[in-house]
């Protein structure tokens, strides 16, 4: 039986990527964790802090002053910061948990700043740079970026290079496309991602199956999450799910390098 918040999340993202509501569709993805969870509560926190924010703005709104002013209220008066210590605690990627406990990663701290600055009208975008979600104001040809797991430092193209490289321990050539915008179901998509990963590691199969699911309900046509889901289908014995999961990512990738692998697992569970 599928989730009522599973189907409030499909009704939302059901229409065009930019009338997608992220805190919405973040919430309902909360809610499956939990059940009684009310996202109007939230949505509600997040426009009581906004009010709060509008009232600290200066008169002229040039972005590096807004964006010290989102600083001092987030991380200043309210005590937001990243959660270094706890980086993998399931709890930093649910929107309610962050708003609640002031903590996070990047890609939901991100999220809070970006649902701020949406309410106060100064649009930002999520910024999909490997290992780092950011964010960066809207504005055509101003090339700054807001790292809001780290206080809302200000980033440059240069800087962003700088902590690639510090990320993955060696050098890392920043290519164009790390710094492009995502769109709502992108953002949704790695937020998933980063669950998936958490319940993978703690070999929580059934809520790493869920995040899937969501996934593949903002991407139907990704191989690689149709595969992951025969697999997470074929260690808990669901069989006929993995079946139609393994044969579907067959007919996507025929000439993956791991195909062999899934026609011998195909052939373990006589077919093929």
């Amino acid at each position: 039986m599928v989730p009522v918040a599973r189907q409030f999340f499909s009704q939302e993202i059901d229409r065009s990527d930019e009338q997608i509501d992220l805190a919405k569709a973040a919430l309902y993805i909360a809610q499956e964790e939990y059940p009684d969870l009310d996202p109007a509560e939230y949505l509600n926190a997040l426009d009581t802090m906004a009010e709060e924010l509008l009232e600290r703005l200066p008169i002229q709104r040039y972005p590096l002053r807004v964006i010290h002013t989102i600083n001092q209220y987030l991380y200043e008066d309210l005590g937001f910061k990243g959660n270094v210590n706890e980086y993998h605690d399931p709890r930093n990627s649910f929107l309610n948990d962050a708003i609640e406990r002031r903590t996070g990663i990047p890609i939901t701290l991100s999220l809070i700043y970006l649902e701020l600055a949406k309410r106060v009208d100064f649009p930002m975008v999520g910024v999909g740079m490997p290992g780092h979600f950011l964010i960066r104001p809207d504005i055509p040809e101003m090339e700054i970026f807001v790292d809001a797991f780290n206080r809302g430092e200000v980033l440059f193209p240069q800087d962003c290079q700088a902590k690639l490289s510090q990320i993955y321990g060696q050098p890392v050539a920043l290519r164009a496309e790390f710094l492009r915008s995502v769109t709502h179901r992108q953002f949704l998509a790695r937020m998933l991602t980063n669950l998936k990963y958490i319940y993978l590691q703690q070999q929580d199969l059934e809520k790493a199956l869920g995040t899937v699911e969501k996934i593949l309900l903002l991407f139907p046509d990704i191989p690689g999450e149709t595969r992951d889901r025969g697999l997470i289908n074929y260690q808990l014995g669901h069989w006929f799910s993995a079946i139609s999961d393994f044969e579907s990512y067959l007919a996507q990738a025929p000439h993956a390098e791991d195909a062999p692998v899934i026609r011998k697992l195909l052939s373990q569970l006589g077919r093929g």
